[in-house]
């Protein structure tokens, strides 16, 4: 795309938030709703009091989540995973499906409460981080050190200073984040304990929301919800497909059996870490026993013809509820 049809697309999207939230106004966007038809699933991240883009863009706040469940009750009809895969839906209403990546301890403090406020189902996929004695993600590590770490990192023998965006990238503007999720877990653990030197971010108590990671006594009370099920994000929030094929098919297998033993139930369904995924990791998965294979976009069109496989749309942060909403029934932004 040239940077002129991206200033295009970027000027029409702003024009069309300002519709939106025009349509609001005026009371418009309540018939939009009424008359949608079809079915989506959402994707969501983290919950926090404020600031959702301190670190990523991955976070909304509690009050704009509980936003969000206010409008889906009042205009949409909320089908669980389960019943989404078996086409349970609602020919009246638009039909939307709720989920959760990464397994933060504000899921558990903040949107667990809502969904029972709500009577809302909801799909939470988390890692097996907390079995292997970590209570932080990797890649939220490496975010928080974007922002509060040494201008220059070096790991390896190599330095990454922060650009603009505050990614640390090496001289010719790799990124060190995209260069970890080719390897596996022991790389992304040595940069760990270095990080855990250079930045104490655990001392800002404050900032726990924005990376603490639930623990196996949190999940086992999740599952135990009537509105949860609890699904897999990968063993240690590894990218699947950048990894060895035999390392893939052992995490996944790993991370079954992890959440089977807390919660006590199947555990059938796994959302890709970042979306990623290929052929292999889709064969091993299935092998493994999950029938439900959540991606962000499929990587090709066929995809979509894979009866386990489902795309998601993200929550984005820096857009209002209403035109939250227009885009969970368009399914683009």
């Amino acid at each position: 795309m040239s940077v002129l049809e991206k200033i295009i697309t970027k000027t029409s999207r702003r024009a069309r938030y300002i519709q939106g939230d025009i349509s609001h106004i005026m009371g418009v966007d309540k018939n939009y709703y009424k008359s949608a038809r079809g079915s989506r699933i959402l994707a969501y991240h983290g919950i926090c009091q404020n600031a959702p883009t301190k670190f990523n863009t991955l976070f909304i706040t509690l009050q704009t989540f509980e936003r969000h469940l206010s409008y889906y009750k009042r205009y949409f009809n909320l089908v669980s995973m389960d019943d989404f895969y078996l086409q349970r839906f609602s020919e009246e209403k638009f039909n939307i499906c709720l989920t959760f990546d990464d397994g933060f301890a504000n899921n558990y403090a903040y949107a667990l409460p809502l969904l029972h406020k709500y009577r809302v189902p909801a799909t939470f996929f988390v890692t097996a981080a907390s079995a292997a004695g970590y209570d932080i993600l990797w890649n939220d590590m490496l975010s928080i050190a974007g922002k509060y770490g040494p201008a220059v990192l070096t790991f390896k023998d190599r330095s990454y200073h922060k650009n603009t965006y505050r990614h640390y990238v090496d001289a010719e503007g790799i990124s060190l984040n995209v260069k970890l999720r080719r390897f596996g877990f022991s790389d992304k653990a040595e940069l760990m304990r270095l990080l855990d030197k250079l930045c104490p971010f655990r001392k800002n108590k404050e900032h726990q929301d924005y990376w603490l990671q639930m623990t196996a006594d949190q999940i086992k009370q999740m599952a135990a919800s009537p509105y949860v099920t609890i699904g897999s994000h990968g063993y240690y929030h590894n990218d699947l497909a950048g990894i060895t094929a035999a390392e893939a098919a052992k995490e996944l297998a790993q991370s079954k059996q992890y959440l089977e033993s807390v919660t006590g139930k199947a555990v059938n369904s796994i959302a890709f870490p970042y979306g990623s995924y290929n052929q292999a990791v889709v064969n091993a998965a299935k092998a493994c026993g999950y029938t439900q294979l959540l991606a962000t976009d499929y990587h090709h069109a066929e995809d979509g013809a894979e009866p386990a496989m489902r795309e998601r749309l993200t929550i984005n942060p820096f857009i209002s509820t209403t035109n939250q909403m227009y885009a969970n029934v368009r399914g683009t932004y």
